[in-house]
């Protein structure tokens, strides 16, 4: 039997594997085959970690829009047959060269990336365990894969120094949770996976009002993370406009969690002088010596990101979700395994999906 990028592994070795409680030779994984190609589930190598890396049983992976983007617009991914998803919630096998802070039976969560060695659409996947976070026992399995790339993606773009980030002060410590009360935030896209966390980091963080758009129908699900005004996003750019400067005169800080066009738009109109619009997608509008535009790469291996990345993952994120302060977004599973993602993936692109993570079990 053959696999692939891998030479002939017999089964005699897989079951010797499984038996002494090793880590398996062999495990399935959902490639994608080409460019604009099918999904499928095939048989794979499982990857031995390197230095500074863990090797993860993966219990739980969330479904992204970036995931069937790639498959469907052909973008990112140019080797393959390739593995996708980022999101990975499991348990430690093994163990790096130079790793510390984890061993094997861990409970983590961790931030993958395009690569078929990190990436999450499979039972086993190579973490970095510099951007690898312990769970809590309050979360779940489910719970914690839908947070790495909202996470990661908030963190950087609230956290991070500027040009890649707005350069804020980390709220872990008491000395900078709650530092910036009485200064208005603005989420544009509150009901999104980056908008559910950036509404909770930006109240850990002390913003007062947090105002937010979204379908009404989550006004009161985003109002329990924090946001104090929930506005109707089907409103004109004009109407929502006048109802920011109803609500505060003086906003300095947004984060667009859409960034199409017409929202970015809105967002530099309603940003005072001197404020700054964080967006995930490239920018329509250009800085100027009174406004600042900050393009956020939710990448969490990129050389700018990982010292935050790594900070936050290790020192503050497991307090925060363990008090509660950090909510995990809904979750819904996806029915056969890796083999229910195409579904997932069906879903997602028809816009049926709202305020909630498709969760696929690559161990069924």
């Amino acid at each position: 039997m053959v696999y692939p990028g891998r030479s002939h592994v017999s089964l005699a070795t897989y079951v010797t594997n499984t038996t002494r409680n090793m880590p398996p030779v062999v495990q399935k994984a959902l490639f994608l085959t080409e460019k604009f190609g099918t999904i499928s589930v095939q048989e794979t190598q499982v990857h031995k970690p390197g230095p500074g890396e863990v090797l993860v049983k993966v219990h739980s992976t969330s479904l992204n829009p970036i995931d069937w983007k790639v498959q469907r617009m052909g973008l990112l991914v140019t080797e393959f047959p390739a593995v996708l998803g980022t999101d990975v919630a499991g348990e430690v096998v093994e163990v790096g060269e130079g790793v510390v802070g984890f061993e094997v039976g861990d409970r983590v969560f961790s931030h993958g990336v395009f690569e078929n060695r990190h990436a999450s659409f499979q039972q086993y996947t190579i973490t970095w365990a510099a951007s690898t976070a312990k769970i809590p026992p309050n979360i779940t399995y489910d719970e914690a894969a839908a947070i790495p790339l909202a996470l990661t993606t908030s963190t950087v773009g609230m956290y991070n120094v500027s040009p890649y980030g707005m350069g804020l002060s980390v709220p872990s410590s008491d000395e900078t949770t709650g530092i910036y009360a009485g200064k208005p935030f603005v989420v544009i896209g509150g009901s999104s996976s980056v908008g559910q966390m950036v509404i909770q980091l930006a109240r850990i963080s002390g913003f007062s009002p947090i105002i937010t758009t979204a379908s009404l129908k989550h006004t009161e699900h985003l109002k329990s993370l924090g946001a104090a005004h929930i506005l109707d996003r089907n409103l004109s750019s004009a109407e929502l406009l006048s109802q920011f400067r109803e609500i505060s005169s003086e906003i300095q800080h947004i984060y667009d969690c859409v960034s199409y066009p017409e929202t970015q738009q809105l967002a530099w109109d309603i940003l005072s002088p001197g404020g700054q619009l964080a967006v995930v997608l490239p920018p329509i509008v250009e800085s100027s010596p009174g406004k600042t535009v900050i393009h956020v790469w939710g990448n969490s291996r990129v050389p700018e990101n990982r010292k935050l990345v790594a900070e936050f993952y290790h020192d503050t994120i497991y307090g925060l979700l363990e008090r509660g302060l950090i909510k995990a977004n809904n979750v819904e599973i996806l029915p056969n395994g890796l083999a229910g993602i195409a579904e997932g993936f069906e879903r997602m692109e028809k816009d049926q999906i709202s305020a909630l993570k498709l969760i696929a079990h690559p161990q069924e």
